[in-house]
């Protein structure tokens, strides 16, 4: 297993609340303050718990992904939406602007992923530039991790943004902050990061550290940049996409490095994937660990319930559309990940989605009516919305409940971690390679298929007679839905201006990139503004 055993974590987090201490951390907003202090030496590096607490921060930081990071791919796309019920998740209107497409370089988002990226890229700096002169134990494997760890903070940003700075040293000069660096020359960092670190990885970690990065990891990366490469290495402007150089071998070769490793398999059911103690799942390459414990624990079940489905009363915000909702069918297993029509006091111990509240008691709304999810969003007085998300009911929209309520939960915090790489999308990632460099459709087809084949009793073969392009992306859909995965599907497919319910125009072109932060280009002005904003 190569996930994050609950042992681990709980020391791993204990530390995490120690390292500042030792690194006199403070917050990372802008790329000229002075963000860390300095280790020597004769201070730190002594002992392997010392390392420890050098990488936990850097680790920690994933967690932060769980936020704007995902947010953002996941409410830019036509997965998600957070209507306005009465004065609940107004927000400023910003889930709107997400939504439609309409967002600007004020929109909190923005900064909140560009900060929160950086954060772990300086993290990450600070210590390898203190491990230099310093002889510690597994140096080169230490210092593989946190290339890899920077690697993939810099691919989040070079998803959202584009080029960025690419900063390298814990200090800048804060009379001359770096510049952007293209989004080819991110991409070619990323990639150039992630085959230096592969080599020095282990292919896996031993019980104690289960769920540090390792080899596969890094080739789960590359797959996943490979795949989007003509996106990442091209350029965008007010009309839109000028494609870079594919990479479609390299996205086969670095998704069968994972298949062949020999460290994965696909887990027998898909929701072992997500239940609590999915650390055990060995079909997870890497994931950020969680606890049951305030500020450490996933807080997706909080996000979409109804405020009454459970004691810790829930928020009510985050449902699906309708149309995404209705394209997985009724005999795919994965359709259980949605809440819909009326719900019962439940959860059941060891359940998913909507059977984790089909039996019990019938719930009701706040006002006493039936909780009933439908599909469809509406006004209190029943009649249909239309225009904006806006004055919806408290039970419209379908929820999704993916992740396992943890019966050790406190507050909204769970135990399940997330995985941000699975063998499954290793499989997905091939099949569209192969299709799109011209391969198989028969081949292509049999990588969709392995998936496949544990959604469906009896098996259900894709059709292959279609667009099998649509159905490679309807496939990724279906198995990816809440994983942050969607908004890069539309873009490299060339759908994500598209129109879909509350975004009935469509959008402009230039906003496959999403703004530079305002505050960010204030505080540094050496950074530029992508098109379009």
């Amino acid at each position: 297993m190569k996930t994050l055993p609950k042992s681990w974590l709980i020391g791993f987090l204990s530390l995490v609340l120690l390292a500042p201490m030792a690194f006199s951390l403070q917050g990372c907003t802008d790329l000229d303050e002075e963000t860390f202090g300095v280790i020597t030496p004769d201070q730190f590096f002594r002992t392997e718990a010392e390392i420890i607490a050098a990488l936990a921060p850097v680790y920690a930081q994933l967690r932060s992904m769980m936020w704007n990071y995902h947010n953002i791919s996941q409410h830019t796309s036509d997965e998600t939406l957070v209507p306005t019920r009465g004065t609940d998740w107004d927000d400023g209107g910003h889930w709107r602007q997400l939504h439609q497409h309409n967002w600007d370089a004020l929109t909190v988002d923005w900064n909140g992923a560009w900060v929160d990226a950086f954060t772990g890229v300086a993290r990450a700096n600070v210590v390898l530039a203190n491990l230099e002169g310093v002889d510690v134990p597994g140096k080169a494997a230490i210092q593989a991790e946190l290339r890899f760890l920077r690697a993939f903070y810099y691919y989040t940003l070079m998803d959202l943004f584009g080029g960025v700075p690419i900063v390298e040293e814990p200090a800048v000069d804060p009379e001359n902050p770096p510049g952007r660096s293209t989004r080819a020359e991110v991409f070619a960092f990323v990639e150039s990061e992630l085959q230096a670190a592969r080599s020095d990885l282990p292919t896996s970690w031993d019980g104690a550290n289960q769920g540090r990065a390792t080899q596969g990891a890094a080739n789960a990366l590359l797959a996943k940049i490979y795949l989007n490469a003509e996106v990442f290495t091209g350029t965008v402007s007010a009309a839109g996409l000028s494609p870079g150089s594919a990479r479609w071998g390299d996205a086969i070769a670095a998704a069968d490095a994972v298949i062949n490793s020999g460290q994965y398999s696909l887990a027998s059911d898909f929701f072992d994937n997500f239940r609590v103690d999915n650390h055990t799942s060995p079909e997870i390459i890497f994931a950020v660990g969680h606890l049951g414990q305030p500020g450490f624990g996933l807080s997706f079940i909080m996000r979409g319930l109804h405020y009454n489905q459970i004691p810790e009363t829930p928020w009510n915000g985050f449902s699906t559309l309708a149309e995404t909702f209705n394209q997985f069918a009724d005999t795919d297993q994965r359709k259980n990940i949605f809440l819909v029509g009326q719900m019962f006091s439940g959860p059941n111990e060891d359940c998913a989605g909507n059977e984790c509240f089909a039996t019990g008691d019938p719930l009701q709304d706040r006002v006493g009516n039936p909780l009933n999810f439908t599909p469809g969003y509406f006004r209190p007085d029943g009649t249909p919305v239309t225009g904006n998300p806006i004055n919806i009911d408290e039970t419209s929209g379908v929820r999704v409940l993916k992740w396992e309520i943890d019966p050790g939960r406190v507050g909204g915090d769970n135990g399940n971690n997330y995985a941000f790489f699975r063998l499954a999308e290793m499989y997905l990632i091939k099949a569209e390679a192969i299709w799109r460099s011209g391969g198989s459709t028969a081949d292509a087809a049999a990588q969709l298929n392995l998936v496949r084949e544990r959604a469906f009793d009896p098996d259900e073969p894709v059709d292959t007679s279609g667009d099998f392009g649509e159905t490679i992306l309807q496939e990724r859909l279906f198995e990816l839905m809440w994983e942050a995965t969607r908004r890069q599907d539309l873009i490299r497919y060339g759908k994500f201006g598209d129109p879909w319910t509350f975004k009935e125009g469509g959008s402009e072109p230039f906003r496959i990139l999403g703004p530079v932060p305002q505050v960010q280009i204030d505080a540094n002005p050496n950074l530029t503004q992508n098109p379009g904003y």
